[in-house]
């Protein structure tokens, strides 16, 4: 039974409507790809590195087929032409396109059955990897466990993959769960993934796979040490999110930042980019045992955090319903929100319990992410650990599966080891002290708590409703998220977005929507 007494028949009202929302949106998503998209298939089959330009190899073949005009029928046709019309790798390929010596456009084509017997062949052998990591998860799960939920999740953000390292190692001896290594600013605007190991990134380290493959490495490392698994975390979204979602499932990291429409939103990403790129990112995600994060909680730092309480539940909604069509199952589906209202709010603790507990009864098996504090942090550190300490008890209280933890040090600067220890050691006492508080409660029936949940979800609910209405595209153009609008042919990366010609073909999609019923889900 509901603590909230919340309406099963509204919520399902909410979910319908989310549900047809999605499927309108489907239907747009699989007329087209990107070349996010078809970087990410030649990326999947093993090329890597860069050419004499430190250009991606990926970026150079699907630039070479886009200009040729036959990337609407998609990369890895012609790409798996060329293996057997030379006899040369996939890698050695894309070398050669990339000093100019092979033109894939001028090959004449085997039979398509070739082709796609072929491609079928090698995607297998590349997925078998990406399951093997994620039974080499499970075997560290079950040999060395894990900490209880709600997960501490710090971050790292040196912009030097080698202190991050030193940093990560640091915060899982002192109790972390999970170590995100945040981005170097703006990466998600680049079209492209940088190469190597990095150490000069800015407010964060580049995402590539070399630094994946070392912070792995390093956690799994730090693990076996204090006999815990470390989960590891990196962003799955922006221009490239596709691309870094194989990198993560290739390098077996465990939690990626992914949202449907965090990249339209916050990025100014054009809104049918960021569509159809996460459709396939969440796939490789759902297949790798990755558990996503979305970014409802930006809504509550871009506008006030009491109006849009209804735009966050809302946008739950339709993140779940997208997640679900791309194959993810809701385990592995971390749904955002934040604990953002201002602090010179009354009874503002008794609003941040609400939503978070009206999240954990409608997303009941949802591991969802809580954010910390962060657009009313000062500067003072004493109130500040206040706002993070009560931010935990409501993690704690409402069961909570990722706990981003807040540091005293926010609006300050980026936090150092010992900011990031004192943060660690006061979630450990609050979740303690507090673990079973949460089962020992009630909320009065006629109170504020259970008003404000069953406000907020009427709201949603008929949000969801117009937005079913009037299209979803429409309702982001009038700014029906967070007061931001967007176009369907305004920001960035729309150049990269293609109807799929009537012989596309991405042999990844075709297995893996075989692989996690989505085939069947159609039918």
């Amino acid at each position: 039974m509901s603590k909230l007494y919340l309406d099963p028949n509204l919520i399902a009202r909410a979910r319908t409507a989310a549900s047809d929302i999605a499927d309108s949106l489907q239907s747009f998503i699989l007329e087209r790809t990107t070349v996010a998209v078809e970087r990410t298939v030649l990326r999947l089959y093993g090329m890597d590195g860069v050419d004499a330009d430190y250009v991606p190899l990926p970026n150079v073949v699907v630039d070479h087929l886009k200009e040729g005009g036959v990337l609407e029928r998609g990369a890895a046709t012609f790409v798996l032409n060329a293996v057997l019309q030379t006899g040369r790798t996939i890698q050695e390929i894309g070398e050669a396109v990339a000093d100019g010596t092979l033109n894939l456009c001028e090959l004449p084509l085997a039979s398509l059955d070739e082709i796609r017997k072929k491609g079928i062949e090698l995607a297998t052998a590349s997925l078998e990897r990406i399951r093997a990591n994620r039974a080499k998860r499970d075997e560290y799960l079950t040999r060395l466990g894990e900490g209880p939920q709600p997960y501490i999740y710090v971050i790292v953000a040196t912009g030097n993959i080698y202190e991050d390292v030193v940093q990560a190692k640091a915060a899982a001896r002192q109790g972390a769960d999970i170590i995100a290594v945040i981005r170097s600013t703006g990466q998600s605007l680049i079209d492209y993934v940088p190469y190597g190991a990095t150490t000069e990134g800015f407010g964060g380290t580049y995402a590539t796979q070399e630094n994946f493959k070392i912070m792995r490495a390093a956690l799994d490392e730090v693990g076996e040490e204090i006999g815990r698994y470390i989960r590891l975390c990196n962003y799955c979204s922006g221009l490239c999110m596709p691309e870094i979602a194989a990198m993560g499932a290739i390098e077996r990291l465990d939690v990626m930042l992914n949202d449907a429409l965090y990249g339209i939103l916050f990025r100014d990403i054009n809104m049918q980019r960021t569509l159809v790129d996460q459709n396939f990112s969440r796939m490789i995600n759902s297949f790798a045992g990755v558990i996503i994060n979305t970014g409802e909680d930006n809504y509550l730092t871009t506008a006030d955090a009491v109006e849009q309480a209804p735009s966050v539940l809302a946008s739950q909604f339709i993140n779940e319903q997208l997640a679900l069509r791309s194959g993810l199952p809701e385990e592995q589906m971390g749904l955002g929100h934040a604990f953002e209202m201002s602090p010179d709010l009354e009874d503002g603790f008794l609003l941040e319990l609400s939503q978070a507990q009206m999240a954990r009864e409608i997303f009941p098996r949802a591991p969802l992410k809580y954010m910390p504090p962060t657009k009313h942090m000062t500067g003072n550190i004493f109130k500040g650990h206040v706002q993070d300490t009560l931010f935990n008890m409501v993690g704690v209280m409402t069961n909570q599966g990722i706990q981003l933890l807040g540091m005293m040090t926010e609006a300050i600067h980026t936090p150092l080891i010992h900011d990031r220890h004192i943060a660690i050691e006061a979630a450990k006492y609050v979740f303690k002290n507090m673990r079973n508080f949460g089962e020992e409660i009630e909320y009065k029936r006629d109170g504020k708590i259970v008003a404000r949940a069953q406000e907020v979800l009427n709201d949603a609910a008929a949000k969801l409703e117009e937005i079913r209405d009037i299209g979803m595209l429409e309702a982001i153009s009038r700014g029906m998220f967070a007061d931001v609008k967007r176009t369907m042919t305004g920001g960035k990366g729309l150049h990269g977005v293609f109807m799929r010609a009537e012989d596309y073909w991405n042999p990844f999609e075709t297995l893996l929507r075989a692989e996690l019923g989505l085939e069947a889900m159609a039918r």
